[in-house]
C-alpha cells in the first residue's frame, strides 16, 4: 500500500469515526464539578494549562470542544487521528510529546501561553506509564507563568481499550462527571525546579479524581 493511499484510507476511517462519535457523544449526560475557577480565568482571558490522563481524552475533549483550545498530541499514528478528530471539534494542535518532538512542541506551547491561549496536555501521554505526571505541561507553565488546571472524567457505563491508557468511550446514554481542580501554579524558578514538582501535581490530579468519583 503507498502512502498515498494508506493516507486516503486513514482520512476515510477518521471521516466515519467521526461522524459515528458525534452521534454516540450526542446521548451522553454531562454533569460539571468544580468549573468555576477555569470559566473565571477564561472570562478574564488568562491563559493557563489543562492536564488530563490520556484514558479520559475523548469525553474530556468533546466536552470542551470550540473553545480555541491548543492540545498537545503525539506524533505517533495514532496521535494522528486524534489530531484529526480534535481538528474538527474546534481545537489547534501542536504535534509532539516528550518522546518524539518534545523541545519543539515543548516551545510551542510557550509561545501559545505566552500569547494568552489555553493549552491542553495529557501528562502521562503519548506511550505511558498510565497516570504518571510527567513534567513537561510543568515546566511550559514555568516558563510562561501560568496556572495549571487539573481535569478528571468518570463515566458510569464505558468501552474501555485494553491499550496502556485503558482509553474510554462512554456507551450510549452514560452519565458523565467532569471535575476541575483549581488553578495551581508551579513553585519552582526553574525548570529543573517545576520538573521535580511532577509528583505534586500527580496528587493533585488524584485528588481532582476523588471529586469526580464522589
Amino acid at each position: 500500500m503507498t502512502e498515498r493511499s494508506a493516507d486516503w484510507r486513514l482520512g476515510l476511517a477518521v471521516t466515519l469515526g467521526r461522524a459515528a462519535l458525534a452521534l454516540l457523544a450526542r446521548t451522553w449526560r454531562f454533569r460539571a464539578r468544580n468549573p468555576e475557577e477555569w470559566e473565571r480565568l477564561r472570562a478574564e482571558r488568562k491563559p493557563f494549562v489543562f492536564v488530563l490522563w490520556h484514558g479520559g481524552l475523548l469525553p474530556l475533549t468533546y466536552w470542551h470542544r470550540g473553545r480555541d483550545i491548543a492540545v498537545l498530541i503525539s506524533q505517533h499514528r495514532d496521535g494522528e487521528i486524534i489530531a484529526r478528530v480534535v481538528r474538527a471539534w474546534g481545537y489547534r494542535t501542536i504535534r509532539g510529546s516528550t518522546t518524539r518532538g518534545g523541545g519543539r512542541a515543548l516551545l510551542e506551547m510557550i509561545r501559545e501561553l505566552e500569547a494568552g491561549a489555553v493549552v491542553a496536555v495529557t501528562p502521562d501521554g503519548p506511550q505511558g506509564p498510565a497516570r504518571q505526571f510527567q513534567p513537561g505541561a510543568l515546566v511550559a507553565a514555568q516558563r510562561a507563568r501560568v496556572p495549571v488546571v487539573p481535569i478528571a472524567v468518570r463515566v458510569d457505563r464505558a468501552w474501555r481499550f485494553t491499550s496502556w491508557d485503558v482509553f474510554l468511550v462512554p456507551k450510549p446514554f452514560a452519565r458523565v462527571t467532569i471535575a476541575w481542580g483549581d488553578p495551581t501554579s508551579v513553585r519552582g524558578s526553574t525548570p529543573r525546579e517545576a520538573a521535580d514538582e511532577a509528583s505534586r501535581f500527580e496528587t493533585l490530579m488524584r485528588t481532582t479524581q476523588e471529586r469526580a468519583d464522589a
